[in-house]
């Protein structure tokens, strides 16, 4: 089943993958997914709940410092009461916000990267000028052969995609 989602894969990108270095293929391939994926957990997930939570948490911390500041005890008690209630809003509001875009995104992700490592598993997209301490972290935790002034496809990919991420997410006023 893989083979021919990865045949259709090498149709659609193909060209751009024989015709381009892979510092383009896979700053496009994070560009596009990290849109998309930015773009469905703006829609599967309750924006004006997130906010709601956040303006909560904010206005809690401010409380709970001022109660601290002043040494009041009572009010102390009532904070923690709330407190607890908060940790329960974020705990739905967390499941909802992670569980609902995995769902789509995750297999989405699998088979998106198992394709692009069969055309670049070792391969060096970026190439830092010194030892970067992040790239050998990266090569550590993925068992990789490169050294530690190259970064992969993996980690190019993902410093990409959050920044794409970021930005939309800013531009889309998300929580």
């Amino acid at each position: 089943m893989l083979e021919g989602i990865y045949a259709f894969l090498d149709k659609v990108f193909g060209p751009m993958i024989m015709n381009y270095h892979p510092l383009w293929v896979v700053t496009v391939s994070g560009i596009i997914l990290g849109a998309f994926f930015t773009l469905l957990n703006y829609v599967l997930v309750d924006q004006e709940k997130m906010k709601k939570l956040q303006k909560m948490s904010k206005e809690f911390q401010k409380e709970y410092k001022a109660a601290q500041a002043a040494k009041d005890e009572k009010k102390m008690r009532k904070l923690q009461q709330k407190q607890m209630e908060l940790l329960k809003l974020q705990n739905e509001v967390m499941k909802d916000s992670m569980l609902k875009p995995m769902i789509f995104t995750l297999p989405i992700f699998w088979i998106f990267f198992g394709w692009l490592r069969r055309w670049y598993v070792e391969v060096g997209i970026v190439k830092a000028p010194f030892n970067f301490f992040l790239f050998d972290w990266f090569h550590k935790m993925y068992h990789s052969g490169l050294p530690p002034s190259e970064l992969g496809y993996i980690g190019w990919y993902v410093l990409t995609s959050m920044a794409v991420g970021y930005i939309l997410r800013k531009f889309l006023d998300m929580a």
